[in-house]
């Protein structure tokens, strides 16, 4: 763990809330996260993150942060940029590739460039969308830099009418082809993916079914054919690579199981997936043999302080 300090219990402090969408997810995932490394040895300090982050780091001097923060500000380069400044190890990837993992649209064109499938989008402004169909539906409109689902719109074939959005859409809207099927997902731990999971839910896999208990069911490892899965673990260390990320990912895909590997595309890549007790990740983690304190000290002794 590079910059760790040899005291018999190095310090963490885990960062979480913050101020964006994913606030209560991350409140979660941190004392998920925190309960783990106390379990696993550490001493932890539980920290929400706020302005006056800096200067508490400052105060409290731990050996790592671990980062359990979602969406802006937390997952999108921005607090990574702070703890360099500020030379304090930290957890998950890096400014680059956090900033560039959290646009959708420049993630797309990373994925594009080393040869992955991803489904046809355009980027285009909030009020545009509402005022017209700029693409055939069907469609998924959602925003360029968020995740967990938020503000994911769903327009189908036969409808007549754009979307209207409420308030928590910005400006920047990704527009993309909805590619029907199966939701799949793989966790990658350093360079070797961990394995597929079907997510299987009633409906759309929206921010409920995903953190709500009983709001969807995974099936670990999923049921699917040797080359859709070989596809899937391969897709995933390559667009972890692709973006440049460290640690812990996680990638998002819909296979339309009636066209084969043909019907099999990667939605998104995820460089700070959730660790709730809903989680995928660790779900993967413990299929293979690891808990979940031994996975959140592995993410700890992974952490850096660049790239």
């Amino acid at each position: 763990m590079a910059g760790m300090s040899s005291r018999a219990a190095p310090k963490v402090a885990v960062l979480m809330g913050g101020r964006s969408a994913e606030r209560d997810v991350s409140l979660s995932s941190g004392r998920e996260c925190a309960a783990a490394l106390r379990e696993a040895g550490f001493e932890v300090v539980e920290l929400d993150a706020g302005p006056d982050l800096s200067a508490r780091l400052s105060q409290i001097k731990p050996d790592v942060c671990f980062n359990a923060l979602h969406g802006r500000w937390g997952e999108d380069g921005c607090v990574q940029g702070m703890l360099e400044w500020m030379g304090m190890p930290y957890t998950h990837s890096g400014v680059l590739a956090s900033a560039l993992a959290m646009d959708k649209t420049r993630a797309k064109e990373a994925f594009r460039a080393a040869g992955l499938p991803v489904a046809d989008s355009v980027v285009a402004d909030r009020d545009e969308v509402m005022a017209r169909h700029v693409m055939p539906p069907p469609y998924v409109a959602k925003p360029n830099n968020e995740g967990s689902s938020v503000g994911v719109y769903i327009v189908t074939k036969d409808a007549n009418t754009p979307p209207k959005f409420g308030p928590e859409m910005p400006e920047s809207v990704i527009v993309e082809e909805y590619v029907p099927g199966r939701e799949l997902t793989v966790a990658v731990l350093g360079d070797r993916a961990l394995c597929v999971t079907e997510i299987v839910t009633a409906g759309w896999y929206d921010y409920h079914a995903k953190y709500d208990e009983g709001g969807s069911r995974h099936v670990c490892p999923a049921e699917i054919p040797e080359e859709i899965a070989a596809a899937c673990l391969a897709i995933s260390v390559k667009a972890h690579n692709a973006v440049g990320c460290r640690g812990l990912s996680r990638c998002d895909f819909r296979w339309d199981d009636t066209r084969g590997l043909a019907g099999l595309y990667l939605l998104e890549i995820n460089t700070q997936p959730g660790m709730t007790p809903t989680s995928l990740a660790p779900e993967q983690a413990a299929v293979g043999g690891m808990s979940f304190p031994e996975l959140c000290r592995w993410i700890v002794e992974d952490a850096s302080c660049g790239r």
